[in-house]
Formats: structure tokens, C-alpha cells, sequence
């Protein structure tokens, strides 16, 4: 088994996360800080805080040139961090010495790793945020072609009353669709700028700090936070439990399609099933049970940022180095769940034939509810309650349908609509067409 499942040759495509494996390589990321140390020359030079042409020469060479992440790896493990080596590797490839001291002017190393990161998860949030989207709309379809489709709602693994298929989708697109809003209300100050030298007073910076800050901010599209944040994670924090609220409430619809795949219920088929290498009768729900083992993955990962989220004094090496092995896998994680889950949603197949059918193998007892408020309308509610029940054993006892058994007990009453399954939907079918409506209704 490879170190990561998301660089894996065999295990890859298992846990595929599209375009954003592409942002977390080390390529991704000397492109990254070059972008970063360019804009900082840049708006320097436009400030005076250095030569403008000195600005404008490694803003424009930054775009241009590339640095072997290979070559830094003995530097970053001598010194914990890859800016030193990196500044030096580029200065030296830059062969313009007069310009290239002025490379990295009062910034250190975290300003300008968290300001390369930052872009980098923009994108990445920015893709998740459009393929969220996307699932929202197959669910809102679905909710909305299902919402009649009566299904055995379940409690504890057990059949309870009747609900629909499609309430059963607005369940799960319900916390998916506030994640979006969320995303979307908070995404413009949810990238920010680093900028704030060594020990985050912005001593090396000059009397321009602020403004440089700013400026970088405005050039890199990222939010000015118009402090340090060194040692406060809120950042990367709030973005990284996102992301695990995320993948949980996508793993409900994979927990949820796992069990209703079952052969014993049967009452869905999606793509994305697998087979058994010796039961050639099996169709496995792989992606479904995918989604379910990355939202714990994702989990386990954001506890171990949260607990990081600790810096001791202006910087910590331990807790940043935790940022590093987690955060990546993390957003990876959480970018597979969401493929799987914009499959699955877009070739999800009610079986209503199987659903039926299920519902009537109960010998009606998910009826009983229903009874016991009918029955309650001619006696005492503890009284019907306790009929209900001597009803329902008799049923058990018996082999009989409730039905039956209520009919030849109260046949002054006429109990018909307590056993049409598509009168005890309650509101139910409403729930799942104002899903659909509501996501129809994002911009």
C-alpha cells in the first residue's frame, strides 16, 4: 500500500479527487510561492519600499522561472522549512544580483508559505464549492421526481412509518445546501494575506507595512486580515472543518445508500457498484461505502488541526508541521467523497417496485403509529396506544396483516386510509419539492 491512497498507481482512482490533486504537488506549490514572492516585489516597488525596477524585474521573472523542489530538500531538513533554501535556489537562478536582493524583502518564511497555501486552497474550495453545486442539483432532482415515492422510513435500524424517497434526498441535501450558503457568505474573507516578518510585528517591513500587506492582498486576490495571524489557525481552522462537515454530510447519503442496497432491501441502484472476486452474484456499493471511509478519514484529520491550532510564543514548528501532514489529505479526502457522491446522485435509481414490496413484508406494523392516532380518536390516548399494541402482537403472532387484525377488532370503524401508504406521507412530499425549489433558487 502506497504512503497516500491519493498517490497511489492502483488505489488512486479509488479515491479520486479530480482537479485537486493538482494543487497539492510540489510543483503546484514552487509555482505557488513564486507567484507570492513576485506580487510581494511588485507592490513593493510600487511603494518605493525598493527599487521599482528591481519590483517589476522578479515580479516578471517569478512568472517565468522554476525551481526544483528536489534541490531544496537537504536545506528544509536542516532547517525545517523550505523558504531559505528556496529564496537562495531562486536568487541564484535569477543571475541578476542587483535585483535579487531585494527578493523576499522583511518577510519570513510563514508569510510567505501561508500566503502560497492560501492560494492554493482557494482554488481548492472554489472547486469544491462549484461541485457542491453540482450534487445539490441532482438531489434537488431527485427529491423532487421521488417525492411521492413512498419508502419505510427506519429508526434504529427498524422499519418506523412511512416517508418518501424523496424527503429521504432532501435529508441529505438539506446540510449540504446551509454548507454552501456558508461557503459562499464567507468566502471573501476566508483566503487571507500573510505578511507580518519574523515575529509578526512587521518590524523588517517598514513604515509601509500595512499598506504592503494590502497591496499584496489586492494583487493575489486574497482578504486582508489587516493583523498577524502567525500563531492564530482561525484561517485554516474554519476552512479545514468545513471541509470534515462536508464529508459527513456526504457520508450520510453513502451510509444511508449502503443499507438500501442491500440485497435484503434492494430498494435503490446507483452507479458505482463493484464486484465480489468470488461471488459473481455480488454488486458491491464501492463508491457509497467510499464516501463513508473518507468522511472518517477527514475526521480523524481535523481533530489533529484543531488540536494544532495551539502555537506556542509567535510561532510554533511542531504544530505548523502538523498543518502539513494533515491539511492536504484533508481537502484530497473530502474532494473524493464529493466525487463519488456527484456520481452516485446523478445515476441514483429508485427501485418503488421493491419499496412497496418491503412495506407490505411488515405485516403493515409500520402502520401502527397511524392506528394508535385513529383509535385515539374514539378513546383515551393511553387506551388506543395499549390497543395498538395487543393489535400489533396478535398481527406477529398470528402471521396476519395488521390490517386484518384492526378491521376484525373495529369493524364499526373504517380504517382504509390508515393503511394506504400514500396518506401517511405527512409533509413529507412537500419537504422534498421545497428542497428542489430552494436549490433551484441559488444564483
Amino acid at each position: 500500500m502506497a504512503a497516500s491512497v491519493f498517490d497511489s498507481q492502483h488505489l488512486g482512482k479509488l479515491f479520486h479527487s479530480g482537479e485537486l490533486a493538482a494543487l497539492f504537488t510540489d510543483s503546484a506549490e514552487m509555482r505557488a510561492l513564486l507567484l507570492v514572492e513576485g506580487a510581494l516585489a511588485k507592490v513593493q516597488g510600487d511603494l518605493g519600499i525598493i527599487p521599482q525596477a528591481s519590483g517589476s524585474f522578479l515580479h516578471r521573472a517569478a512568472m517565468e522561472v522554476q525551481v526544483d523542489p528536489g534541490g531544496l530538500a537537504e536545506a528544509t531538513q536542516a532547517n525545517g522549512v523550505c523558504i531559505p533554501a528556496f529564496v537562495a535556489a531562486l536568487r541564484k537562478t535569477l543571475e541578476a544580483p542587483e535585483h535579487a536582493q531585494y527578493l523576499h524583502w522583511g518577510a519570513t518564511s510563514q508569510d510567505i508559505l501561508d500566503t502560497a497555501l492560501m492560494l492554493r486552497l482557494k482554488r481548492a474550495f472554489e472547486h469544491l464549492s462549484i461541485h457542491l453545486k453540482h450534487h445539490l442539483n441532482n438531489i434537488a432532482e431527485n427529491s423532487d421526481k421521488y417525492a411521492e415515492t413512498v419508502i419505510a422510513g427506519r429508526t434504529w435500524g427498524q422499519q418506523a412509518t412511512p416517508s418518501s424517497f424523496g424527503a429521504l434526498n432532501a435529508a441529505w441535501g438539506r446540510p449540504l445546501l446551509a454548507l454552501y450558503h456558508e461557503f459562499e457568505a464567507h468566502k471573501a474573507q476566508a483566503f487571507w494575506v500573510s505578511l507580518s516578518g519574523a515575529a509578526g510585528t512587521s518590524g523588517a517591513l517598514g513604515p509601509k507595512a500595512a499598506h504592503t500587506r494590502a497591496a499584496l492582498a489586492k494583487a493575489l486576490g486574497l482578504h486582508d486580515p489587516a493583523t498577524s495571524w502567525h500563531s492564530d489557525r482561525t484561517p485554516l481552522t474554519w476552512l479545514a472543518a468545513w471541509a470534515t462537515r462536508l464529508a459527513n454530510a456526504l457520508a450520510k447519503m453513502g451510509a444511508d445508500l449502503t443499507e438500501l442496497n442491500m440485497t435484503e432491501l434492494g430498494e435503490v441502484t446507483f452507479t458505482g457498484a463493484g464486484s465480489s472476486s468470488t461471488m459473481p452474484q455480488k454488486q458491491n456499493p464501492v463508491a457509497a461505502a467510499t464516501i463513508t471511509a473518507l468522511a472518517a478519514h477527514a475526521t480523524a484529520l481535523n481533530s489533529v488541526l484543531q488540536g494544532a491550532a495551539v502555537h506556542k510564543h509567535q510561532r510554533d514548528g511542531a504544530a505548523w508541521m502538523s498543518e502539513w501532514l494533515a491539511l492536504p489529505q484533508l481537502v484530497l479526502g473530502t474532494g473524493a467523497a464529493l466525487h463519488h457522491a456527484e456520481h452516485l446522485s446523478r445515476g441514483l435509481v429508485a427501485n418503488s417496485a421493491r419499496m412497496e414490496d418491503n412495506l407490505a413484508r411488515s405485516q403493515e406494523l409500520i402502520y401502527a403509529e397511524a392506528l394508535s392516532f385513529a383509535l385515539a380518536a374514539q378513546m383515551p390516548r393511553p387506551e388506543a396506544q395499549a390497543q395498538t399494541k395487543e393489535l400489533c402482537k396478535t398481527a406477529q403472532a398470528t402471521g396476519r396483516p395488521l390490517s386484518a387484525v384492526a378491521a376484525e377488532a373495529f369493524e364499526q370503524l373504517d380504517l382504509s386510509a390508515v393503511f394506504a401508504p400514500a396518506a401517511q406521507l405527512g409533509e413529507a412530499p412537500a419537504e422534498a419539492r421545497r428542497f428542489a425549489a430552494d436549490v433551484r433558487a441559488l444564483p
